[in-house]
């Protein structure tokens, strides 16, 4: 591609010993896969500056260079006020821009994301037949091709090039949870959703957005580039997050809402209401237990009708959806107790899986969990306290550590249970706390393994370390049972 194509859009301050018909081979932004004949494009991150990697790339055959600064190295340049901007522009045009031949759907909020993305790819798949694609914290997935990921919302360039991979394979819808750091750090920008959902806003990624104010105008940012934006109208952050919506505006929730819930009833089997809004009125049902459901499910109702399908046809599919992997996961053990593997990794979402527990635990409610290292340490006590508060028993342990000290991220969280000392236990090697949890399991107990989720990993240093709860619980079980 001519840089002159690859550069068009990208605002440009000056350009230096550039000629716009050069060939551009590759693009990068990472020097390590930097590959001669590239564009390298050299962003200023929160961690690490681009900038000083400008030798590595040029040695590496780098043929010209996008950055914020002028490099001392002689190599054709493009000085731009923004790289993370230029990024995004350069990957739409690099990979010719596929979303705008699909359908886009982003979501963003706290909690509900993940289980929000796969029932509403669900709905479009068997309601209008489409193929979708999605992209999110579990997996990203091209109809039914799966796609391993590493974070909720790809880089800008990557994730152009997933809406390629997926509009060559047929995909003309795609479902992707939107983060507030991909909004911030513009991995978003330019594209274009035909709807964007918001779920809700509590605590979390105070590490990196500082304030609950800072972390909420983030996630607003959605609605900036949607034309209808689906927002959650009992959230008590809605209106800030919706005041500088440029879009049409749907709410969903309780009451007065564009769609709205009644009658809600809810048990170990799912949750069942009534959805209406200005035209129809329609049973639903899912199986997925909670009250927090009522809201997720509001959302994919709203979201669906807003790209065509009725609440009807929505309610018929949702009736059969499955569990998403990590979401109140069951997982088999061999006594008459139940585990549930659940992401819950923030207090509001730890209480909303213990309360949904509590209304259908025969037995105790009993929780394992921990606080991830180097993340917001503020939040640590606060679930410290939602699990004291919400579990008869809780077992104390380590979730990807980090550079951190799994000592000092333990006593953050026990700061938030003082006075509750008799009902909890700290065991900080987490294969150790599952034992712990199944050798101790009463009859009509309900054990939440919470804060892994879909994930098989732990993070200890900067090493990613297998570990898959449901391996775990899987293989103690062989040895209890042969020890029995």
């Amino acid at each position: 591609m001519f840089l002159s194509e690859l550069l068009q859009g990208v605002e440009q301050i000056s350009a230096s010993g550039t000629d716009p018909a050069m060939e551009i081979s590759g693009v990068s932004y990472d020097s390590r896969r930097t590959k001669p004949g590239d564009l390298f494009v050299a962003m200023t991150g929160y961690e690490t500056d681009g900038h000083k990697y400008i030798p590595m790339a040029v040695k590496k055959g780098a043929v010209c260079v996008l950055c914020e600064k002028m490099p001392e190295e002689k190599i054709p340049c493009v000085l731009t006020p923004d790289s993370r901007t230029a990024l995004a522009v350069v990957g739409k045009n690099w990979f010719r821009n596929p979303a705008a031949e699909m359908t886009l759907t982003g979501i963003t909020g706290t909690n509900g994301k993940t289980t929000t993305t796969y029932l509403l790819k669900d709905i479009l798949e068997q309601c209008l037949k489409a193929k979708v694609g999605l992209i999110g914290t579990n997996q990203n997935m091209t109809g039914g091709e799966i796609i391993p990921t590493e974070r909720t919302t790809p880089e800008s360039f990557e994730l152009q090039g997933l809406f390629r991979r997926m509009r060559d394979a047929g995909c003309t819808h795609v479902v992707m949870e939107v983060s507030s750091h991909a909004l911030f750090l513009k991995r978003v920008y330019g594209v274009e959703f035909e709807v964007g959902v918001f779920t809700n806003l509590t605590q979390d990624h105070l590490d990196f957005h500082g304030t609950m104010e800072n972390y909420c105008d983030a996630k607003g940012l959605l609605f900036r580039q949607c034309r209808t934006g689906v927002y959650n109208a009992g959230d008590p952050w809605a209106g800030r997050v919706m005041e500088q919506a440029a879009c049409k505006k749907v709410s969903f929730g309780e009451g007065g809402a564009d769609v709205s819930a009644s009658e809600i009833r809810l048990n170990a089997a799912g949750v069942s209401f009534t959805a209406a809004c200005k035209d129809e009125t329609v049973p639903v049902h899912v199986g997925i237990p909670g009250g927090f459901m009522v809201s997720n499910t509001l959302a994919v109702l709203a979201a669906a009708k807003a790209l065509g399908v009725s609440l009807k046809d929505s309610a018929a599919v949702l009736r059969h959806s499955a569990h998403v992997k990590g979401r109140v996961e069951p997982v088999p053990v061999p006594g008459n107790y139940t585990m549930l593997i659940d992401y819950a990794h923030t207090p509001d979402a730890l209480e909303n899986v213990l309360n949904a527990v509590r209304g259908f635990a025969e037995g105790r409610v009993v929780v394992l969990f921990g606080c991830g290292g180097d993340r917001d340490r503020t939040k640590r006590p606060l679930m410290g306290n939602a699990a004291a508060r919400l579990a008869d028993f809780v077992i104390v342990t380590s979730d990807n550590p980090r550079t951190e000290n799994p000592s000092a991220i333990i006593a953050d969280i026990l700061a938030g249970m003082r006075g509750a000392e008799e009902k909890f236990v700290v065991v900080e090697n987490r294969v150790e706390a599952i034992h712990y949890a199944m050798d101790h399991a009463r009859d009509g107990d309900v054990i939440v393994l919470a804060g892994k989720g879909h994930e098989t990993y732990q993070i200890v240093g900067h090493e990613k370390r297998h570990l898959d709860e449901r391996e775990i619980v899987a293989e103690y079980a062989v040895q209890q049972e042969e020890r029995a």
